[in-house]
């Protein structure tokens, strides 16, 4: 039962006050005190709920504790000699209280206390009467029941959490594979597209490229007999062979992107290959000055890769952080040994101080024709994410934790691989 359950009147309450007050008109009824008393605990037990809201971590505490003091005093107002008064199974309340609450050790140490609290009647009882051996066995037998009830009750509480944890385990695992199923179909409709559009743009690019050799061909021959005769439309046709090129790489991506790959894998190093990317980007850069640091760690083992195509997802990854920070920055390339969803693998990430991905495009990042970039086409990441699925990865978008882009590269070890699910991810929550 949740605290807000606790905290709702029911029929329950109004039957448990009902015993209340016939208790209170019950012999000896000229005891006001005991009515008083009687009237505490039925309040006492209809705010325990809120009680144990307000004081989330003593609140128990306090509940039993009270019910203790409230039993005590009962049975000193209901009989001549206290200890022997009919109201002793009071202490039952304060027991099965802490049943609930507390664990078998709890449980022990809370009847011990309400049973020491009415054994305290026993002193002022002995100064008049004499502690028959059948008294002594009585108070025993009392004593054993407070435990026996207490024993009993917290065994189905103790249960009964152990079986609410259970289901709170099994709907979050529940939960958590509805959440995989979810993202696995849109996985599946997402390759669908992109294996149609594929298709689509190997055959558009095998068509544009033939007519793209006869212009470019006629352009470099009208170039060359008009060179001298017509400097202006040899500077046009110099124009048209440059576009033509230009349209040329343009095809080359989109055949990159369709055309199914064949790696060649074997045992690498993926610091080798990640400082091969990084050193070719480098080379290339004519931008403002970029700062690369390293993390890299020790134990990272060697996986199974195609070096040429990985090598190819990392420069595509640092060109676009290079490209990123327009002002110069920091590139923060960190490789460590990782473990996805039971997987182990290698994590490479590529971390950026630029202005980073919009909100708006973190969901399609990976998608093709998608880009921030001004003068881009968005094919880039499309065939990086095709590179990683095709080594059985992840492909992320992580949060990072300050300004920048972050993204993660999880490589399996050999006999492993990501669940398709993971790949070409939006991670929003970071690490």
């Amino acid at each position: 039962m949740t605290l807000r359950e606790r905290e709702q009147f029911s029929w329950m309450d109004l039957l448990w006050l009902a015993f209340l007050a016939g208790l209170a008109i019950l012999p000896p009824i000229e005891e006001i005190h005991k009515q008083f008393i009687l009237l505490a605990i039925g309040v006492l037990q209809l705010l325990e709920g809120r009680l144990i809201a307000y004081f989330p971590t003593r609140g128990r505490y306090y509940a039993v504790l009270l019910k203790i003091l409230l039993a005590t005093l009962l049975i000193d107002h209901t009989g001549e000699v206290a200890i022997t008064s009919s109201y002793y199974p009071i202490y039952y309340l304060p027991v099965v209280t802490a049943a609930i609450y507390f664990g078998p050790w709890g449980t022990l140490v809370w009847t011990a206390i309400a049973s020491a609290a009415y054994c305290s009647y026993l002193y002022p009882a002995i100064q008049q009467y004499e502690l028959t051996p059948s008294a002594i066995t009585e108070l025993t037998i009392r004593i054993l029941f407070f435990f026996l009830a207490g024993v009993i009750v917290n065994r189905f509480a103790v249960e009964n959490r152990r079986q609410t944890r259970r289901y709170q385990v099994l709907a979050e695992e529940l939960e958590k594979t509805n959440r995989r199923l979810e993202q696995i179909q849109a996985e599946a409709r997402r390759s669908e597209r992109l294996a149609a559009l594929g298709q689509l743009s190997a055959g558009l690019a095998h068509e544009i490229r033939n007519p793209l050799g006869v212009i470019k061909g006629s352009a470099e021959m009208l170039q060359q007999k008009l060179q001298d005769s017509n400097p202006l439309a040899s500077e046009l046709a110099s124009y048209i062979s440059s576009e033509v090129n230009r349209l040329s790489a343009l095809v080359t991506r989109f055949l990159d992107f369709a055309r199914p790959q064949h790696l060649e894998t074997a045992m690498h190093s993926v610091a080798d290959v990640v400082e091969r990317a990084l050193k070719a980007v480098a080379a290339q850069w004519t931008g403002p000055a970029i700062e690369v640091e390293r993390k890299y760690e020790s134990d990272v083992p060697p996986v199974p890769l195609d070096e040429n195509f990985c090598e190819q997802v990392f420069i595509n990854l640092a060109q676009n952080a290079y490209e990123a920070m327009t002002d110069g920055g920091i590139l923060r390339v960190t490789i460590r040994a990782a473990q996805r969803d039971r997987v182990r693998g290698v994590e490479v990430q590529f971390s950026d101080t630029g202005p980073g991905v919009p909100e708006e495009l973190r969901e399609q990042i990976f998608n093709p024709f998608v880009t921030s970039k001004k003068s881009g086409v968005g094919l880039g990441l499309a065939i990086v994410s095709k590179i990683v699925d095709d080594h059985h990865g992840a492909l992320r978008l992580e949060a990072s934790s300050g300004q920048g882009a972050c993204f993660s590269v999880f490589l399996p070890e050999a006999g492993s691989a990501a669940e398709p699910s993971l790949s070409r991810a939006v991670e929003i929550s970071g690490e």
